[in-house]
């Protein structure tokens, strides 16, 4: 049985952790130091280690994946292969340890999307289709040797919760079947094909979470389901910032770009730059998601226009 060392932070990787912990042997997990979160800054461990401790699986946290001691101790630990999902970036001096390298499970089919936010970028794009990727670590950020691939269908439903949902769960099934492969010794591997043009998938911050209402309705309403529920795509209406966490396109031309319209009770529409979008949740600056009833009953007469 292998020894294995799995890394790892955000919830994408429990079901991958979870599953490879009961066909393999996981000596040690590593993940994120914990970090005060929220309004009261509680100290709040990582979905990873969380899985850990409760399973009585060893964590490691560096502050720095150089730290000679937490080197040493990758080095005591001497396992067979590093499984990543999740993670930061793995400097040369950790992915190089193991005997049979260090792979990764990624959220896209490689080499498209490479980056930080593949399945929010595969929503905002209006991709049809994305999947999951298994490939060995080497020194570029997700240009390393493809494992294995599987294509996953994007629904016209689907937001960023329900998409990572399907993804996470996929992934530790082909994430299993990589570790019980190389194991065997029955994998194969192919080099990444960088001649044509990919899109990219950079990390979300708040900047790059502005709606744009410019762009037509579907795009619009594609950039707001990539980023639902959180971080949330935002607008500033008199001032006041909200973030827009569901919303649909209808094929009318009734509003200037960026116009909105309302009953006052039941409807908020806003023009785009093809069509229209309605607001079915929102969310106002600190407060919580509310319908669109309930934020009109309580909001309409701050912003309306």
């Amino acid at each position: 049985m292998l020894k294995i060392v799995f890394m790892g932070t955000a919830d994408f990787a429990v079901p991958s952790l979870q599953l490879l912990s009961k066909n393999h042997n996981i000596v040690a997990v590593v993940t994120a130091t914990d970090k005060p979160q929220g309004r009261g800054n509680k100290i709040i461990p990582s979905a990873v280690k969380k899985f850990a401790i409760e399973n009585k699986i060893r964590v490691l946290q560096p502050e720095k994946l150089r730290e000679e001691s937490f080197l040493k101790e990758l080095d005591d630990i001497n396992a067979d292969l590093y499984v990543v999902a999740a993670f930061r970036m793995l400097p040369k001096c950790v992915w190089e340890k193991p005997r049979l390298g260090t792979i990764n499970l990624h959220a896209s089919l490689l080499p498209d999307y490479r980056g930080a936010a593949p399945i929010n970028w595969a929503l905002i794009n209006g991709e049809k289709k994305t999947g999951l990727t298994t490939f060995f670590i080497d020194e570029k950020i997700d240009t390393g040797k493809i494992i294995l691939q599987t294509e996953e269908k994007i629904f016209n439903v689907d937001t960023f919760e329900t998409l990572h949902t399907r993804l996470k769960n996929k992934g530790a099934r082909l994430l299993l079947e990589t570790v019980n492969k190389i194991e065997n010794g029955t994998y194969n591997i192919k080099e990444q094909d960088f001649s044509l043009q990919y899109n990219s998938a950079p990390k979300i911050n708040q900047e790059n979470c502005k709606i744009d209402f410019t762009k037509t309705a579907d795009e619009v309403f594609n950039f707001i389901r990539g980023l639902s529920h959180e971080p949330g795509a935002w607008m500033v209406i008199n001032g006041i910032r909200f973030k827009i966490k569901m919303a649909f396109p209808i094929n009318l031309h009734i509003l200037n770009i960026g116009q909105i319209a309302s009953d006052g009770k039941n409807f908020l529409y806003i023009g785009t730059g093809n069509g229209i979008i309605t607001v079915y949740l929102i969310q106002p600056e600190g407060k919580k998601t509310m319908k669109i009833k309930q934020f009109l009953a309580g909001y309409w007469s701050k912003v309306k226009t």
